[in-house]
């Protein structure tokens, strides 16, 4: 056997042992390789209490309350399915009613979440995939506008427009 051989025989001996450990940690790891799990996932999956997972959804109007020791306790939504969720620490600036989030922790017992860590969306445009196909389909969502209110009756609807672009026409005189 030539030294050319044996050097090309060990090679591949390595690249099939890393191959094999490779395929062994994605097999594993398939089952939690999510980024979120919404809570109709939650619901509808039955997740045991103790796992651990990150939850991703809205912050529904109106549930948020503060306690001593800067706790907070929550729900989240997907409009279909809400968790409240407990947290301990601070909350992030972009963090608010109505607007996207992912908590990581764990689920206990009696359903509530409780949080380690709270994500707050990082822009305008940030919405969960799961949450943003359920608000198109109440069609509440639009691609590149975000949510949409209802129309307001009591409002009329160019009277924010006719604001901005009075506002817009003092600023470009001077």
């Amino acid at each position: 056997m030539t030294r050319k051989s044996r050097r090309l025989i060990l090679i591949s001996a390595c690249g099939a042992v890393l191959a094999l450990a490779l395929g062994l940690i994605l097999s594993a790891m398939s089952g939690s390789i999510v980024f979120f799990r919404s809570p109709t996932e939650v619901a509808a999956q039955g997740v045991a209490p103790g796992t651990r997972f990150r939850l991703g959804g809205l912050v529904k109007d109106g549930s948020l309350q503060r306690g001593p020791d800067q706790t907070v306790e929550f729900a989240v939504t997907d409009t279909n399915a809400t968790v409240t969720v407990a947290y301990r620490g601070l909350l992030p600036d972009l963090f608010r009613e109505g607007q996207g989030i992912v908590a990581e922790g764990r689920l206990e017992p009696g359903g509530l979440f409780r949080a380690d860590t709270v994500l707050a969306k990082h822009d305008e445009s940030y919405m969960p995939r799961e949450v943003a196909d359920a608000l198109k389909a109440q069609g509440r969502w639009q691609e590149g506008k975000g949510m949409v209110d209802k129309p307001n009756p009591a409002k009329p609807a160019d009277a924010s427009t006719a604001l901005t672009d009075k506002t817009l026409g003092q600023r470009s005189e001077r």
